[in-house]
């Protein structure tokens, strides 16, 4: 990319999207262009096809998504095959119809069989059963992939596509209903804190291991991708490590100054048994994360208490 070129993010007011504009302004790219989803429907197609015969951007980050927690997951299947169906092969279509130089897809760690071998390597792709309960999103996302590969395959075209593993940071999700884990925890702790409550109650039983990338992190990985690679296969990013969400309830606990009980529901899905993704990949390409759990942790949660009003 030069410093010069147009670059569209879509989805920039999400976590994801909004942690790549500010990789690329810190970069020195300064040829950023957004749509909330108020100013273009990602779902329409005449919308999108519009906007990119107008704008003709030269870069496209294909951040948008309709996302959540295993609850929203399993709750609204439809809407999350459906939406993220049309967001990504409208944008991707689009792309390859205005001539767009790289376009670069997130996907997510969703997209493994639920009982892949462990850390997963990308060749595990296809490879067995999907976790029921987040299915049509898994589904969507690996549409998104193939999307990609076939519109290289048949029309040449430089899209690539990254596997974020779980992600957190600025600009969250903080509903209860519809958030991820570490988020939705942030802000059980927190409540629980300002309201004097005796326990905190979680889903599961604590055992599953996750591993967790900042966001920023991410978007670095994103920029350093989309600037050197070139490749057809999709590449895993992660940080390789991962903790038991028992372990992360205690490292929230302490960042936060819960002084009470945990309390684990064990009615509740835990989900996948381990996801921790194999990122050797991308450490040879020589891209690591520099962001740890701990340090941001405290950040996320700086972060919730200066825009709570925003976030709850």
């Amino acid at each position: 990319m030069r410093k010069q070129d147009k670059i569209y993010v879509a989805g920039h007011r999400g976590m994801v999207g909004s942690a790549l504009v500010r990789s690329l302004l810190n970069k020195g790219y300064q040829n950023i262009i957004t749509r909330t989803s108020s100013e273009l429907d990602l779902r329409n197609q005449a919308a999108v096809t519009d906007f990119f015969a107008e704008e003709r951007p030269d870069y496209v980050f294909l951040a948008a998504a309709k996302v959540g927690g295993i609850w929203a997951n399993n709750v609204y299947r439809a809407e999350f095959l459906y939406d993220n169906l049309l967001i990504e092969a409208n944008l991707i279509h689009s792309a390859y119809q205005n001539k767009v130089e790289k376009l670069l897809f997130l996907g997510s760690s969703c997209i493994y069989p639920k009982m892949a071998p462990q850390p997963l390597k990308e060749e595990y792709l296809l490879s067995g059963y999907l976790e029921a309960t987040n299915e049509p999103y898994a589904i969507a996302k690996i549409a998104g992939i193939k999307l990609c590969e076939a519109y290289r395959s048949q029309y040449g075209c430089n899209f690539i596509s990254a596997m974020p593993t779980n992600l957190y940071g600025p600009n969250d999700n903080y509903d209860l209903q519809g958030s991820h884990v570490l988020p939705a925890l942030i802000r059980k702790f927190h409540e629980a804190k300002t309201s004097h409550q005796p326990f905190v109650e979680i889903w599961g039983t604590g055992s599953p291991r996750r591993e967790f990338l900042h966001a920023d992190d991410l978007a670095d990985a994103c920029v350093f991708l989309m600037e050197t690679y070139n490749d057809e296969p999709f590449v895993n990013i992660g940080t390789g490590e991962d903790v038991t969400i028992r372990e992360l309830a205690e490292l929230i606990r302490e960042t936060v100054g819960f002084e009470g009980e945990l309390r684990w529901n064990t009615e509740k899905p835990d989900g996948t048994p381990r996801k921790l993704m194999d990122v050797s990949r991308l450490h040879n390409m020589g891209w690591k994360h520099q962001i740890e759990l701990k340090n941001g942790i405290a950040a996320t949660y700086k972060d919730f208490l200066s825009n709570q009003e925003v976030y709850v």
